[in-house]
């Protein structure tokens, strides 16, 4: 069977190249090297100095205090992507195989909502989250009490503004790779004497990984850069790594310091995702030798 081998001199492979070449080359790498390039300068009254220093990068190694919310921002993104999996893979899996005659309109309602302004969105959660809003009225008709709930301006009204925004992404990359699992495999799980609960585990939850994984990646990287939910429903009492990052920029007017702190954060998430993946792959084999 003779098989067509492809070489970079191909004008047909540079041409399909080429356009996301050029977009990474101007939104990814040079940004990038631009953003290492900064971190190596100096101010001088709230001046940029263009002169090679290791100043920055030595304040940053030497004061706790960054590092301390490095570690709340990594720890709010795992607890995010564990909750966003939690809700999203029951939602998904009902989609996918009970409601499927709702399948369209449930689908257009969730987007809906996905397209709302997040800043919108979250402004909106202070009405529900506030003493007097509609979260305390509920449980004040239950019989709880009044003020039963004091969640804004706390770590949990941040983290319920963040699962509200991402979770979405998990429910749809989950419901793609469960629609595309072939029902004859579940049913042959059922011939072969297996329960609902084996079959689910040993053959759907398997087959559904990619998009589990898929999901729980975008949550991870999308929360190490949340912004809003922090500011307005932590009310900026647990500041996270992106309301560092602009304070350095914007209050202190160091974009060196701004500059350092970003490749600090783009690294954290980096090494954060590649264990992940090692921790997953040995999981994997471990299985496959079994």
């Amino acid at each position: 069977m003779r098989t067509d081998s492809k070489r970079w001199g191909d004008p047909i492979l540079v041409a399909t190249v080429a356009p996301l070449a050029i977009v990474m080359l101007l939104f990814f790498i040079i940004p990038l090297v631009m953003t290492v390039i900064l971190s190596f300068q100096t101010t001088q009254f709230y001046r940029l100095s263009w002169t090679w220093d290791l100043k920055v990068w030595t304040e940053v190694f030497s004061k706790p205090h960054y590092w301390t919310i490095m570690a709340r921002t990594v720890a709010m993104a795992l607890v995010c992507v564990v909750v966003c999996v939690l809700i999203a893979f029951p939602a998904a899996y009902a989609l996918a195989t009970r409601l499927r005659a709702y399948n369209a309109q449930i689908q257009i309602l969730i987007i809906f909502a996905f397209l709302t302004d997040a800043v919108l969105k979250t402004f909106g959660w202070i009405l529900v989250l506030d003493k007097s809003g509609v979260a305390n009225w509920l449980l004040a008709h239950l019989g709880l009490g009044p003020e039963a709930l004091n969640l804004l301006f706390t770590p949990t009204g941040t983290m319920i503004g963040m699962v509200y925004g991402l979770v979405v992404y998990p429910m749809f990359t989950i419901y793609l790779s469960l629609a595309r699992i072939d029902r004859d495999l579940v049913l042959a799980a059922y011939d072969s004497g297996a329960s609902r609960l084996r079959a689910f585990f040993e053959v759907t939850l398997p087959l559904a990984r990619p998009g589990l994984y898929c999901g729980a990646v975008l949550v991870f990287v999308l929360s190490l850069g949340a912004f809003l939910e922090p500011k307005v429903l932590g009310g900026g009492t647990s500041p996270l790594a992106s309301e560092l990052i602009r304070q350095s920029f914007e209050t202190r007017v160091n974009w060196p310091l701004g500059a350092a702190l970003t490749l600090v954060l783009i690294v954290i998430g980096a090494l954060s995702l590649a264990l992940a993946a090692v921790v997953l792959m040995r999981g994997n084999r471990g299985r496959t030798v079994q």
